[in-house]
């Protein structure tokens, strides 16, 4: 299974492993399932990082390098079909990173790995 994971549980993976559920914490770990971590999310540790928002392990280039080994994951990329499918979502959702990564969702039939509940307002595939 193809498993998209937000942001909080890509930081609280490599940061504070015991935030995540049982639940989301095997499924991570699964060797089966194929973890995704959307391009948008690399981007929004950045910006929070940057603006002392987000504190980090280490520095953001190696934290956010070591968090792909440590998750084995592969990175997604936003196409004009991602913001595009996010224009016209509801507006259930204020944060347009998460607004992304539930369009993400829709379009390719994937499960978001998230602790947010507002998601399931949306009908995706929510693992927590």
């Amino acid at each position: 299974m193809r498993l998209l994971l937000d942001t909080h549980v890509v930081i609280w993976y490599v940061d504070h492993p015991h935030r995540l559920s049982a639940v989301a914490f095997a499924a991570i770990n699964d060797l089966a399932n194929d973890r995704l971590i959307s391009a948008a999310t690399v981007w929004e540790i950045a910006i929070k990082y940057g603006s002392g928002k987000l504190t980090l392990s280490g520095p953001y280039h190696r934290w956010i390098t070591q968090a792909f080994a440590a998750l084995r994951a592969d990175i997604l990329p936003v196409t004009i079909d991602h913001p595009d499918a996010q224009s016209r979502l509801p507006t259930h959702h204020g944060d347009p990173f998460d607004r992304l990564m539930i369009a993400r969702s829709i379009l390719d039939g994937m499960p978001i790995v998230s602790i947010d509940g507002a998601f399931d307002t949306y009908g995706v595939h929510r693992i927590w």
